[in-house]
């Protein structure tokens, strides 16, 4: 084919200079392969092989021995790097001996002797970590929720503990399920306290008591067992009446409160009362003791001179009196018959000028 005969030069150029005799000359180097162009894929057994062979090769020779002692110790240093580890700021590295507590890490990149000898395992110190227990609306109205209170009533009550490690080596081996230790005394110390409070409180205005006191109860027995665990603190989620008696409860609740406001009605209408009657008491208190008081002093002046006192008393009445009533002033010098007074003498508060019986003008 003219694509293929060696005289032309092809697609591909002109063959080498020198002929077939060049080419008989060369040792058959092979095909060759293209230096550009996609790779075919690499056959993994046949690496894994030819890896295998130089293994064989290189210790059934004169460097065995070497060879072996280079692999132990390649070996080895991987075996003693295998040790480092790395804590992070917000954790404690706690280091075990052949399964025993040996020593606590601080964080950083640190070293232990390599497995079996010893172990690591870190444990976060720092987070604040939450129990939930009585959460989610599957689970209201609950064996785990409901509790008796004091006063023999029945609380519907979910709440959360939120808590934190205070010691790693006894978080960790003095506790076997620290998070189900946790849960189950929060619960039994939430009942014991709700057991001791009434069911008005603890929906009302008690609840912060009852979380104190259940924070207190639950750290007392943690640390009974020595969990080297902190209560940071106890929040109750909801609190209400079982779901079959709630309607009843807040008729309940309804009269109380209706109650209490007719109390402080009552009350509040009591104590205007009792305030007027004081001031009244007060205002009559003072006016006895200024009449007294000025009683006195004329007691002292009417000692010294009673004439004049009697006199003065007597005017300062009839001037009081006389004061507010219609006066009639007759001069009867003279007059012999009897005097006849005009309806209008007795009009209020008036005063009328009758002239006299001798025609003087009074």
């Amino acid at each position: 084919m003219p694509w293929n005969d060696n005289a032309g030069p092809g697609p591909w150029g002109s063959p080498p200079s020198g002929g077939d005799k060049d080419k008989s000359d060369r040792p058959n180097p092979g095909p060759r392969r293209p230096t550009g162009g996609p790779q075919g894929p690499v056959d993994l057994n046949q690496v894994l092989e030819d890896l295998t062979e130089r293994l064989r090769q290189t210790f059934k020779g004169p460097d065995r021995p070497r060879a072996i002692a280079a692999t132990a110790a390649g070996v080895i240093v991987l075996w003693g790097l295998t040790g480092v580890y790395m804590v992070q700021p917000k954790q404690q590295g706690v280091v075990t001996t052949f399964g025993a507590f040996s020593r606590t890490a601080a964080p950083g990149l640190r070293y232990h002797l390599p497995f079996p000898i010893e172990s690591v395992e870190k444990v976060a110190v720092t987070a604040i970590q939450t129990t939930d227990i009585g959460g989610g609306d599957d689970a209201q109205g609950s064996d785990e929720r409901l509790m008796l209170t004091s006063d023999e009533n029945i609380v519907d009550l979910s709440f959360k503990v939120q808590w934190r490690v205070s010691n790693a080596p006894k978080y960790l081996f003095n506790v076997r399920s620290p998070d189900t230790v946790i849960r189950a005394i929060g619960e039994s110390a939430m009942r014991e306290v709700v057991g001791k409070t009434a069911l008005t409180p603890i929906l009302t205005t008690g609840r912060g008591e009852v979380q104190d006191g259940a924070k207190q109860l639950i750290q007392q027995i943690l640390d009974r067992y020595d969990a080297g665990v902190f209560v940071e603190s106890v929040q109750i989620q909801t609190a209400t009446p079982p779901p079959p008696v709630i309607d009843a409860f807040r008729d309940v609740q309804r009269a109380s409160q209706n109650a209490q406001s007719a109390a402080n009605i009552a009350r509040g209408q009591g104590a205007q009362i009792v305030q007027q009657a004081k001031g009244y008491n007060a205002q009559v208190v003072r006016g006895a003791a200024g009449e007294a008081a000025r009683f006195n002093q004329v007691y002292d002046q009417y000692k010294l001179a009673p004439a004049v006192t009697r006199e003065r008393l007597y005017i300062e009445t009839m001037q009081r009196v006389l004061a507010a009533s219609n006066k009639v002033i007759i001069d009867s010098k003279g007059a012999s018959a009897p005097v006849i007074l005009p309806p209008d003498a007795f009009r209020p508060k008036s005063a009328t000028v009758i002239q006299s019986v001798d025609g003087a003008s009074q």
